[in-house]
């Protein structure tokens, strides 16, 4: 059985190892799968592990966790073998042909769509969850600032709860264009352009109400988002933070009166099938998204092109060997 193994910073190898065993049932416990990968997708989450921003060394089965497949033996009731879900693994470790998962992990998939569609259900949860803790967005105006994966999500949930104006932010012109096609009624490419100014352009000489990041990590951008956030505005800080910020301007946060918001870890019960159930209505279309697709041979080279933005890379596909002889 093919797993992944990180045996040095952006440098990942396919190993093998035995099958996962599935034990006996628990009483009381929740029912325990082995679930087979076949549709799956990285998410800019992964990449602190493939960078080796993480502590070392890193375990096998980093990193992946946007996947559906199939369940091959269960001892829940949950699920039947064959059956196939949407499954979020534990801390992201799901790069292995096959492991063990939770079934309160797992979910229905909608079959009225296409299988690359109901996958984009796992990072769609995640930002509908970071979205309801928001006040009423009708007729708000909302910056996102980042237009990767999740910030062309935000900006299609926005537009369907409503938002006015969604003005999507980013250094790459390639994302940009994209992002109407997502929801967003402006662009703002701030490698070029001072996007404050830039901003009270669109909004006839005001900020808007909510700024959005969606960014995170080592590039996170959360004192723009106060430099771009109105007086007694709201900030939701969606991309997962480094540890520690030093440069953070908390007295310009705290003098403007804004409100700040964080998200982290959405329920299963809720907002995945929430967001399984706005796809299978079509009221997102994430086909502008999945730009890129390798099978799991292929891997390193699927890390390597997510990690550096060619090609327009957005939304990467890593198809599992079950899934090409399928």
């Amino acid at each position: 059985m093919l797993a992944s193994h990180l045996v040095a910073p952006g440098q990942l190898e396919l190993i093998d190892l035995p099958e996962p065993e599935l034990p006996a049932a628990v009483v009381d416990a929740p029912g325990q799968i082995i679930f087979q990968p076949e549709t799956t997708c990285l998410c800019g989450s992964d990449l602190p592990y493939f960078n080796g921003t993480d502590e070392w060394p890193i375990e096998i089965g980093h990193s992946l966790h946007e996947m559906i497949g199939t369940v091959t033996a269960t001892n829940g009731n949950r699920w039947k073998a064959g059956d196939r879900v949407l499954a979020v693994p534990v801390m992201q470790q799901g790069l292995f042909e096959r492991f063990l998962l939770d079934e309160t992990r797992t979910i229905p998939i909608a079959t009225n769509i296409p299988e690359e569609h109901a996958l984009m259900a796992q990072p769609l949860g995640t930002a509908l969850f970071a979205l309801k803790k928001l006040p009423n967005l009708l007729d708000k105006t909302v910056a996102v600032v980042g237009q990767g994966p999740m910030g062309q999500l935000m900006n299609a949930a926005l537009s369907n709860m409503g938002a006015r104006e969604i003005i999507g932010i980013d250094l790459l012109e390639s994302r940009l264009k994209v992002s109407p096609r997502m929801g967003a009624t402006a662009t703002i490419c701030n490698k070029d352009i001072e996007p404050v100014a830039a901003v009270r352009e669109i909004l006839r000489g005001e900020l808007p109400d909510i700024v959005i990041e969606a960014v995170g990590h080592a590039d996170q951008q959360i004192n723009l988002c106060i430099d771009l956030c109105r007086q007694a505005g709201q900030i939701l800080v969606f991309g997962v933070p480094p540890e520690t910020i030093d440069d953070f301007r908390v007295r310009d946060l705290v003098f403007k009166n804004i409100t700040i918001h964080s998200s982290m870890n959405p329920d299963f019960e809720l907002d995945f099938p929430l967001a399984m159930q706005w796809l299978s209505e079509g009221r997102i279309d994430v086909s502008p998204i999945i730009t890129h697709r390798f099978p799991l041979a292929e891997i390193q080279q699927a890390f390597e092109l997510f990690r550096d933005r060619r090609e327009g890379a957005i939304k990467v596909i890593v198809d599992f060997p079950a899934k090409q002889q399928a």
